[in-house]
């Protein structure tokens, strides 16, 4: 907003806007997100929440019935379920986890009844059992083990209503009972237990995850996969879509026997904003469709459940240097490697500490001072080996350092064209003769 309409920027300072309208189109939109920002800093300083029993959204909905195809009894009833739940965090000590929402492993569930409710229950202790079993098939081997520890679990008891409203509620939904817990921190292992079986490179991208396996040896293994999703629609089918592909990536990790995956360690947040790129809307729009955050924070929950150890390495020069030295000699006519499976590639041997760029053919023999192989591959020890390399000029191994001082003066010959050279020897040690 500071800068004259119409200057140009460069690569560290944005410039200013183009023209005098969008200029005063963004000092209204600053002053409208003031305005909010005061607004939620005196609710919040007053302590005044904002909650709507029932969900925002389902709300909103009553005034559009048409558009959503429902009736307002239908419309009723799911107001109503959406505010019905009973919910408790559990305890670690308590048995089974939980003293107020108590869930046995044969799938009993008894309830604690407050005081004024007591007279109601039908168990001892103020408990009331309900006659329904539940059973758990996702992950139930873990919460049995938790709730044999007494280790914390909490429960949320939901119902979830049937589109159709004519019938009651006890025939138009089901009660569900939902359980959720913390995993423990996962103990670090070495760098190089984890890469004992090979790794996998992983290089993201806004629509799919290229990924190639490689040996301990830093060598590619078959064929790179691809392992694509659509992030379009609704903040649920995004989120399907992370889960449904980072699930085929770790099954597919598990059939190799590989117990390690490398991914790049991005972060866009700075990248995302209006005054690092403008109206280069396009270039934006592609990288907040990146799931960079959710699909770190999603990789390192489901591969520890897998048992896979997620290695992130830094994301520098990584799709450039793949392309560089990996995508030409991974071609053959029936494997075309694209530019991110090159980067996969890459990904992977960085995180085997591996360098990345190639060995170049060695030049013919050196005019000047030896004979033999020489390589622009930098030793593994070598400090900055994976910075970028600055040009070198033509014979530059001859060419003496502008601090190197001379060894020898120039001096004028001393023959004459024509005349026979007389060559002296210097002889030390003894001559015998007769």
């Amino acid at each position: 907003m500071s800068q004259p309409v119409g200057a140009k920027g460069s690569k560290k300072a944005p410039g200013g806007y183009r023209s005098r309208r969008e200029w005063h189109a963004k000092k209204r939109r600053l002053h409208v997100l003031r305005d909010r920002l005061e607004r939620e800093r005196a609710d919040f300083e007053a302590g005044r929440v904002h909650i709507v029993r029932g969900g925002k959204r389902l709300l909103n909905t009553r005034h559009h019935l048409a558009a959503a195809d429902l009736s307002e009894e239908q419309w009723r009833d799911r107001w109503q379920a959406e505010r019905w739940f009973l919910q408790a965090d559990g305890e670690s000590g308590k048995r089974y986890g939980n003293e107020t929402i108590r869930l046995t492993p044969d799938g009993q569930v008894s309830i604690k009844l407050p005081a004024p409710l007591a007279h109601l229950a039908n168990a001892a202790h103020g408990r009331y059992i309900l006659s329904a079993r539940v059973r758990f098939a996702h992950r139930g081997q873990e919460w049995a083990d938790l709730i044999k520890a007494n280790r914390t679990v909490a429960y949320r008891i939901h119902l979830d209503a049937h589109p159709g409203g004519a019938r009651s509620r006890r025939d138009s939904g089901r009660w569900y009972l939902t359980a959720s817990w913390q995993h423990q921190p996962t103990p670090t292992i070495p760098l190089q237990a984890a890469l004992a079986d090979g790794v996998i490179g992983v290089d993201t991208n806004a629509d799919h995850l290229a990924a190639w396996r490689l040996d301990v040896h830093g060598n590619p293994i078959g064929n790179p996969r691809r392992f694509g999703y659509d992030l379009s629609g609704t903040a649920s089918h995004r989120d399907a879509q992370v889960r449904h592909t980072l699930t085929r990536l770790l099954h597919w990790a598990r059939g190799c026997q590989v117990t390690a995956i490398a991914i790049e360690d991005l972060d866009f947040a700075q990248d995302k904003t209006r005054e690092k790129h403008g109206r280069n809307k396009r270039f934006r729009r592609l990288i907040s469709g990146i799931p960079t955050g959710k699909l770190k924070a999603r990789l390192t929950s489901m591969a520890q459940a897998a048992g896979i150890s997620v290695i992130a390495v830094d994301p520098a020069y990584t799709s450039r240097w793949g392309a560089q030295h990996w995508q030409n000699p991974l071609t053959n006519p029936k494997r075309p490697t694209s530019r991110h499976a090159a980067a996969a590639v890459a990904i992977a041997r960085r995180a085997q500490q591996y360098p990345i760029r190639r060995r170049t053919a060695p030049p013919p023999h050196d005019q000047s001072d030896r004979a033999g192989h020489r390589s622009v591959q930098a030793a593994p020890c070598a400090a900055g080996r994976e910075e970028t390399r600055h040009r070198t000029p033509d014979r530059a191994h001859d060419a003496p350092g502008p601090d190197t001082a001379r060894t020898r003066a120039t001096s004028a010959p001393n023959t004459v064209r024509g005349a026979p050279v007389q060559l002296t020897f210097t002889v030390s040690g003894t001559v015998q003769g007769a």
